[in-house]
């Protein structure tokens, strides 16, 4: 590790920030040395502020019906090779008893943007889980809703939604999306959600098409500024129906790297170790939580549909991810030096 690089690391760890420039200067001239280096101070940060707790989330893959046409998405509405299902009230409901059996707090209800899934209907069944279980929070990752609906879901009891914001800059943000989808549209439900008082996730995909280091500095100067309670990042990875079937996937060691460089710039974040990491890596969660990461977001879908929710190739969907295996979970994160939490896991800001 160069003086340089020592000096900007020393300096986003007393200070939790660095201009976008830095951030850039951080990424490309990165080595296994400043890694390390980061990744120790990561976990001393979140350590400080949420002991050796991971967070569980059970997650809950309601449709894989979708309007929009993102071009990385395997789930994308002009993939007709996609096999569509959208699950029914009582289905979702049935598997939020079953996370909460399993002792989950957290019941993450995500789904492509699927019209069937309106405002009503949706604010409907998160009263029914809070109604069931008033203990566990309720998270959304429903897309690009109005501030109005946002605002009814609020009011129905929903407390967290994540909505990635998948890139800081406009022009990578065109390259990425059909040109009906709009970069302003996405800052200004992230901004609806914060200013409604849910506890908010944005994130982004490390090693998209196009994508720079000044891309990912940008990235983190966002971070740094929009203070989200969540932030997921994940290794972009190919889907074979999609126009970006040919592209290289992202990289297990840069993600991992800037799980850390986000841990120091916003300590409290609750921070994922995702689906993604271990689709890429056998131990890629593990790596996560080692570089700051601290939740993990194991699958309560129905086995059947576990398959069909596919945004990108091989996601792993049977198995240790499961929330049916929470033990096998437990046991590989007690390997590493930390519990499973057995709480809701609330942000600490």
């Amino acid at each position: 590790m160069n003086e340089e690089m020592k000096q900007l690391a020393d300096r986003l760890i007393a200070v939790h920030r660095l201009s976008a420039e830095e951030y850039e200067k951080l990424i490309t001239g990165r080595d296994e040395e400043l890694a390390e280096y980061l990744a120790k101070a990561a976990v001393a940060e979140q350590k400080r502020i949420y002991g050796n707790e991971i967070f569980v989330r059970g997650l809950l893959e309601i449709s894989n019906i979708c309007k929009n046409d993102c071009i990385y998405c395997g789930i994308r509405r002009s993939n007709r090779n996609c096999e569509r299902y959208r699950l029914t009230e009582e289905e979702i409901l049935a598997c939020a008893d079953e996370g909460y059996r399993l002792g989950l707090r957290t019941i993450v209800m995500q789904g492509g943007e699927d019209m069937h899934f309106s405002d009503d209907v949706l604010c409907g069944i998160v009263r029914k889980i809070k109604e069931l279980h008033p203990d566990c929070a309720v998270t959304l990752s429903m897309g690009e809703r109005s501030r109005e609906g946002y605002a009814k879901l609020r009011e129905a009891g929903a407390d967290r939604y994540l909505l990635r914001h998948e890139t800081a800059d406009p022009e990578h943000y065109k390259k990425l999306h059909p040109a009906e989808m709009s970069y302003e549209n996405r800052m200004r439900c992230l901004r609806d959600l914060k200013e409604l008082g849910y506890q908010t996730g944005c994130g982004f995909m490390v090693g998209s098409p196009y994508q720079t280091a000044a891309n990912l500095a940008a990235d983190i100067a966002f971070v740094e500024s929009f203070k989200p309670e969540m932030c997921g990042i994940g290794p972009f990875i190919p889907h074979h129906d999609t126009p970006f079937a040919k592209e290289p996937a992202g990289s297990v060691e840069l993600t991992c790297f800037l799980l850390s460089v986000i841990r120091l710039v916003h300590p409290h974040v609750l921070l994922p170790a995702t689906t993604a990491l271990g689709t890429m890596h056998p131990q890629g969660r593990e790596l996560g939580i080692l570089a700051g990461a601290n939740v993990l977001m194991p699958n309560l879908s129905p086995v059947g549909v576990r398959k069909k929710y596919e945004l990108y190739d091989n996601k792993i969907c049977t198995g240790e991810e499961s929330a049916q295996c929470l033990h096998c979970l437990a046991t590989r994160v007690e390997a590493i030096g930390y519990r499973l939490s057995e709480g809701r896991g609330d942000y600490r800001g």
